[in-house]
Formats: C-alpha cells, sequence, structure tokens
C-alpha cells in the first residue's frame, strides 16, 4: 500500500486517504462503527416514541394536567432545542473534530432525558426537553458526518439510510414499553412514563462506553493539516479490515490521489460561502428536503396521540399501542428500500418516495375527515405512508451530508436540519395540537393536505436540481475546501 501523503513546498499535499477509505472491503470494523453510532438513533426513538405515547397520560389531572396546546408547546420546544444543539454543536464539530463530539453531544442528551423523568410542571418539562433537545442536535451533525465519510462509497446510501431508520427499532421498543408502563396496573398514572425516561436516559451510558475506541476520521485529519496522524489511523484501519476479512488490500491508482491544502482551521465565512454561494442550488435542495420530511414528521408523530383519543376515544393507556405500526412501518421502508438509493440512484428514490408518501397522505386525510376510517384503519394508512416516508426522511440527511464539501459537513447538516426544522417542524406540533382541540377532522385535514403540499414541493425539487451522488466518491460529489481546484 502507497503512503498516503506527500508534501510539497507551497504545503500542498497529494493524498490518496479518500480513495483507501472507500476501497475498503465491509468488514466487522464497519459495523462496529455503525453500532456505536447509530444506537443512539434507537435510544431517541424509544424516548420520543414515549413522550408521543404518554402524550394523553400527560393530560390526565393525575399527571400534569397538560393541554393539547401544550403537549404541542413541549414537543415544539424539544426541537428548538434540536435547532440549536445542531448549529452549537455542528459549528464544533467541523472545527474541533468529529470524535470529541460523539461524548459531548450524547452527554447533554443523556441529562436531559433523564431530567426529564423528574419534572413537576410545564416549566421544568420544556425546559429538560430543550436540553434533551440540544443533545440530539448535535447528535445528527456529528454522527451523519462521520458515517457518510467512514463508509465505502458503493453502500453509503444504504448504510445511511439504516442507520437513521433504526431510530424507528427504539420507537417500536418505546411503544411496546408503553404496554407496561401506562397500565396502571403496574404503575400509577404519574409513575410509569417518568420510569420509562429514566430507563432510557440510564440505557444510553452503555453507549458512551461503546464509542471509545473509535478513531477520528481519516478524511476529516488530512484536510486539517494533521497528515501524520491521518496516516496512522488509516493503517490502523486498514490492518484491522485486513485481519478480519482475509483479503489484501489493493494500492490506489495515482489517478485516485487528489490534491489538497491542508489547513487548521477553516474560516466561517469560508464555509458560509461555500453553502450559499458556490453550492446555491444544492443549499436551496437540502433546505427544501429537510423542512418538508420535518414539517411531516413532527406534525403527525407527535399528535396521533391526541388524534387517537379526541376523535376515536382510545384510552390514554393505549394509545402507545398504535404507534407500534408506524414504527414498523418506518423501520422497514429504510431498511428495504435503502439499497435501491444505491441501484437506481438518488434522484430517482427521493423524488419516488417523496411523492408516493404526499399522495397517499392526500387521500388519507380526506378519508379521515369524511368519518370513513377507525382508529386501526388509520393507523395502517399512515404504517403506509411512513413506510415510504421514512426513506425519504433518511434521504434528506444523507443528501445533505453528501453534496457540500468535507470541511462544511457538519455544519452543513446542522444549518440544513435547523433552518428545515425552525421552517417546518418547531411549529407544526404547536398548530396541530390547536387544530386538534377545535374538534374539527376537516381542520385536522386541512394541516395534512399543507403537509402533503409541501412533500410534492421537495420532490419537484429533487428531480430538477438533485445530485447524483450513488456510488461517486464524498470527493467528486463535492471537492474539499482545500482541494487544489477550490484553494
Amino acid at each position: 500500500m502507497n503512503s498516503t501523503s506527500y508534501r510539497h513546498a507551497t504545503h500542498s499535499v497529494t493524498t490518496d486517504i479518500p480513495a483507501r477509505m472507500d476501497r475498503l472491503p465491509w468488514s466487522r470494523l464497519h459495523w462496529a462503527i455503525l453500532l456505536a453510532l447509530g444506537v443512539t438513533w434507537v435510544l431517541d426513538g424509544l424516548e420520543v416514541t414515549l413522550k408521543g405515547a404518554v402524550s394523553s397520560v400527560l393530560q390526565e389531572p393525575e399527571s400534569l394536567g397538560f393541554t393539547s396546546s401544550q403537549i404541542g408547546m413541549i414537543a415544539s420546544f424539544y426541537i428548538a432545542g434540536a435547532v440549536v444543539g445542531a448549529l452549537i454543536f455542528g459549528y464544533l464539530t467541523d472545527r474541533f473534530g468529529r470524535r470529541i463530539f460523539f461524548f459531548v453531544t450524547l452527554g447533554v442528551y443523556l441529562v436531559g432525558a433523564m431530567l426529564t423523568a423528574f419534572s413537576w410542571d410545564l416549566t421544568s418539562f420544556i425546559v429538560f426537553r430543550f436540553i434533551t433537545g440540544l443533545g440530539i442536535g448535535g447528535e445528527y451533525a456529528a454522527i451523519n458526518s462521520t458515517i457518510d465519510e467512514m463508509m465505502p462509497a458503493r453502500v453509503r446510501g444504504q448504510t445511511a439510510l439504516a442507520v437513521n431508520g433504526s431510530y424507528w427499532a427504539g420507537a417500536a421498543l418505546g411503544s411496546l414499553s408503553t404496554i407496561v408502563l401506562l397500565d396502571t396496573a403496574y404503575f400509577s398514572v404519574d409513575v410509569g412514563w417518568r420510569i420509562g425516561f429514566f430507563v432510557g436516559a440510564a440505557l444510553g451510558v452503555i453507549v458512551l462506553f461503546m464509542r471509545r475506541h473509535l478513531p477520528e476520521g481519516p478524511r476529516w485529519l488530512v484536510t486539517h493539516d494533521r497528515l501524520d496522524e491521518a496516516e496512522k489511523v488509516m493503517r490502523g484501519l486498514e490492518d484491522r479490515v485486513s485481519r478480519e476479512t482475509g483479503e489484501e488490500l489493493s494500492d490506489i491508482d495515482a489517478d485516485d490521489r487528489i490534491k489538497i491544502h491542508p489547513q487548521r482551521s477553516f474560516s466561517l465565512a469560508a464555509i458560509l460561502k461555500a453553502m450559499f454561494r458556490t453550492h446555491l442550488k444544492r443549499s436551496l435542495l437540502a433546505l427544501t428536503l429537510m423542512a418538508s420530511q420535518a414539517f411531516l414528521y413532527n406534525a403527525i408523530f407527535f399528535t396521533y396521540a391526541l388524534v387517537l383519543s379526541n376523535f376515536f376515544d382510545v384510552p390514554s393507556g393505549q394509545t402507545g399501542l398504535y404507534l407500534l405500526p408506524f414504527a414498523i412501518g418506518n423501520f422497514l421502508g429504510a431498511l428495504l428500500l435503502g439499497r435501491l438509493f444505491d441501484t437506481f440512484g438518488r434522484r430517482v428514490m427521493i423524488g419516488g418516495t417523496y411523492t408516493i408518501s404526499a399522495l397517499i397522505l392526500l387521500v388519507t386525510g380526506y378519508m379521515f375527515a369524511q368519518g370513513m376510517l377507525g382508529a386501526i384503519t388509520l393507523t395502517i394508512l399512515w404504517s403506509v405512508i411512513f413506510f415510504f416516508a421514512s426513506a425519504a426522511a433518511s434521504s434528506a440527511y444523507l443528501t445533505v451530508s453528501e453534496i457540500f464539501p468535507l470541511e462544511t459537513r457538519a455544519l452543513a447538516i446542522a444549518l440544513f436540519y435547523s433552518i428545515g426544522t425552525a421552517t417546518g417542524g418547531i411549529l407544526s406540533p404547536w398548530i396541530f395540537g390547536m387544530l386538534i382541540d377545535t374538534g374539527s377532522a376537516w381542520n385536522v385535514f386541512y394541516g395534512y393536505a399543507f403537509a402533503a403540499t409541501v412533500m410534492i414541493a421537495a420532490a419537484l425539487c429533487e428531480a430538477f436540481i438533485g445530485i447524483d451522488a450513488e456510488q461517486a466518491s464524498l470527493e467528486s460529489v463535492a471537492s474539499p475546501l482545500s482541494s487544489a481546484e477550490n484553494a
């Protein structure tokens, strides 16, 4: 194998690290990375689903006695925290490296989740959910950027979708846990939901230990002028993969090397210029995909328990069971459709999943408003919608993490997650909570129709300005800021 880089007098470097990362055969190393990073999504899914399932329980006088509007407001503050956390930790992750923030962001998230278990009124619940959101927003930036940089290009799409889809495995566990936690035969109304939040946070401590052996990303190291460390980490990864697979790794062709001008840090002005001047169309694409899926998910998922309670008289202790098919549909969609994003391609699959989920949503919303559906049939149709919508939502994160330069990747994820979520997610649970409070199914349908409209708009945006990034190296999709052509 060739040495990774060659210095010149002008401090330019010719590196083969990206090509060496992409040519690695799949091994236990890749599974370990996915498990250590992706398991957070499982815990997040468990915790957020529990919050959605206990929404009606939190309205009970014996509990905290919240109204539907207050439940929606709590969800909005959680999302606001995620927006702020993504921006702060996204910038820091690009500036100081991915690895350290694997621990910082997860630590903040766990503290917030554990404190939620001890909430005593609306203000405390809002504050603790905001803290939880800070951590999970930072996780989005650090983890998605790392997974894309560490996975081989040929399977980058399906692994990214599988990791983001693992959220719904946690959601299924959260839904099942409510069978016991919300059953007053086992726990009182005001105790079961607290135990759920506490246990979920306690389990997350295990994840901190799972991450302790993860290295810093070689791609990040070489662009930030830590060349010797990048080569040491890269050789360690290659030796491990060779041992695990029994394969001898081939040398890298000279044509696969890239020339860069590494820097210790990159100015915020240079990063923002790359996103909003050099790649303006890509920024529009990223914003549209993020905002549309954020509106759909945050509006529907955070308020479905309220729909069940207010329109179908489903007992508060049973609403979690109806979220189980939701979770299964979401998980299977991201898992089963993920491979197609690497074969049929990004443009076809992203546009298709956004469009299909929007059309089914329109039909389902109309049938709901007409009184044609019961709690079970509505849940079945939502599960079908989310089979496609989960792949669409995950592809939004995949798109943002692929189409911008490496030096801006975490901040790009954070920025467009934040803008998209602020645009489509912060107010949507609050708005839908108020629509549900009106008691009119038609008012709720109008909200569904708007969500479908923005999903179709995103599909059209992908069709016209989407990037065909399937099986291509990250550096060919977006040249690093430190590359010779950009420098």
